[in-house]
């Protein structure tokens, strides 16, 4: 409620003349010391803004920018990092597993690098995930788990059209290869059967020596040399069901992995080499 401003009698302070339950509301000025800091405060800012970037398209006099203080701290970063990083580019996977501090250095950066720039396919603790994003975790490897095999994987890729060393050689779609829908599900059937998920298929067996063992193996071991997956377990990349074993052979399935090399320095390969082989599944 607003009122005629008057002096309270108590303090012989002016009211404002606001009162809300009988309480009236006094016209003090404000304290000295508050209001000094608060002029302080504006010179600082006015202080600041000709100095320092803070207004648009206005870089200051000192022409500081956190772009430029970034670039700075990490320049002094890289040149800490530098001496380890050369022994790193230098050493091989094998040397740098087996040297306590190079390990424990290539493990923490690899687990970085990884989920930079491996993550998005791999999962992040290298699980995979459907669609043709392979396990990292366990011992089921299209290329080989040594440390050459993973280190030549990340450098060149897989059927990436850009790395003439890239991994890979294509499966036929054997629905444009000759076979009809009844003769691609009597070969799903025997595939299905390698790994005990399936039924017995004569038919399809034949099919199989025919037109698949070259690559897979007579009883679907799989082939390191060319990529080409074992079929006698349970670890599937694009689903076990006979409708996506079907798929798989009547239209193929062709994963796509970039060449790292160039990308990402050798040092940060040799890293990402150890990390994937020390996920779970790494072979001697």
């Amino acid at each position: 409620m607003a009122r005629k401003p008057e002096t309270d009698a108590a303090t012989g302070v002016a009211t404002t003349g606001h009162e809300w339950d009988g309480i009236r509301e006094l016209d003090n000025p404000m304290p000295s010391w508050w209001l000094y800091t608060f002029y302080a405060s504006i010179a600082f800012a006015l202080i600041w803004m000709v100095f320092y970037p803070a207004l648009p398209f206005v870089r200051g006099l000192l022409g500081n920018t956190a772009r430029g203080d970034l670039a700075a701290v990490m320049a002094t970063e890289q040149a800490k990092a530098a001496p380890m990083l050369a022994r790193l580019r230098a050493a091989t996977p094998e040397a740098i597993s087996a040297d306590p501090e190079l390990r424990a250095y290539a493990l923490a950066g690899g687990r970085i690098a990884f989920a930079n720039s491996c993550a998005g396919c791999h999962g992040a603790g290298g699980q995979g995930a459907p669609g043709g994003f392979p396990s990292l975790a366990d011992d089921d490897w299209l290329y080989g788990g040594s440390f050459e095999d993973i280190r030549t994987t990340i450098r060149h890729g897989v059927r990436n059209g850009e790395d003439a060393e890239a991994r890979g050689t294509a499966m036929p779609a054997f629905l444009q290869a000759g076979l009809n829908m009844a003769q691609i599900s009597d070969l799903a059937d025997h595939v299905l059967s390698l790994a005990s998920t399936g039924p017995a298929n004569p038919a399809g067996a034949a099919l199989f020596t025919d037109n698949c063992a070259a690559c897979h193996g007579d009883r679907g071991e799989g082939n390191r040399a060319v990529g080409a997956p074992r079929l006698n377990d349970r670890i599937w990349l694009y689903g076990g069901d006979k409708p996506s074993v079907m798929r798989s052979i009547a239209y193929s399935r062709a994963g796509v992995m970039p060449a790292w090399e160039g990308r990402l320095d050798a040092a940060v390969i040799n890293m990402l080499t150890v990390y994937v082989h020390a996920l779970g599944g790494g072979e001697q």
